[in-house]
């Protein structure tokens, strides 16, 4: 009988591992205490693409798509994906400093990529998320918070929440109220 290879430190055995190389180290003495909520699609308001992935893996057809020149040269990436299905790819290990967040605040502090997780959720701001992406993002939230302590339920926030002015997802479609409730009911 074969043997389960350990994971790789940083690694979630619930989530499809795909090697993102936009992403350095965590500054010293930085724990983690944030978890960042995104969307995003490719092109917009397109799923299932797999242009997600390219984008974050630096290996997207620039000339593919007209909105694919507004990014084109953008090195960016999340530690997960959370796809319409539920399904879970990890880009970045959780110790390290995945580029999600850009330009942001919270508390008063600066360079939220710091000191955060960044999910991305296959969506738009307007359209609803999928039950399948609520049941992934309660599951994968729960790990997440038994691995790093300081990530409590107040410090779960939309990038509109550390970048106002400048982000907007997740966005009007994601319902909080549902995902906080789901998140209390499954610790029950």
């Amino acid at each position: 009988m074969a043997t389960a290879k350990p994971l790789p430190a940083g690694l979630l055995s619930s989530a499809r591992f795909v090697a993102s190389p936009n992403h350095n180290t965590r500054p010293a003495g930085c724990e983690v205490s944030l978890l960042v909520l995104h969307n995003i699609s490719l092109p917009p308001g397109q799923f299932g693409t797999g242009c997600v992935e390219q984008f974050f893996c630096n290996r997207l057809d620039w000339h593919a798509h007209p909105y694919f020149r507004n990014i084109e040269g953008m090195e960016v990436s999340a530690h997960l994906l959370i796809e319409r299905s539920g399904a879970l790819i990890q880009f970045v290990p959780l110790e390290l400093r995945a580029w999600h967040a850009g330009r942001s605040r919270f508390e008063g502090q600066a360079n939220c990529n710091d000191f955060s997780i960044g999910i991305e959720l296959e969506g738009t701001d307007e359209q609803p998320y999928t039950d399948a992406q609520y049941r992934a993002l309660v599951a994968v939230t729960l790990q997440l918070q038994q691995r790093f302590p300081q990530l409590t339920d107040a410090r779960i926030v939309g990038h509109s929440d550390i970048a106002p002015g400048r982000k907007t997802d997740p966005g009007p479609a994601f319902d909080w109220d549902r995902f906080r409730a789901q998140l209390a009911q499954a610790r029950q």
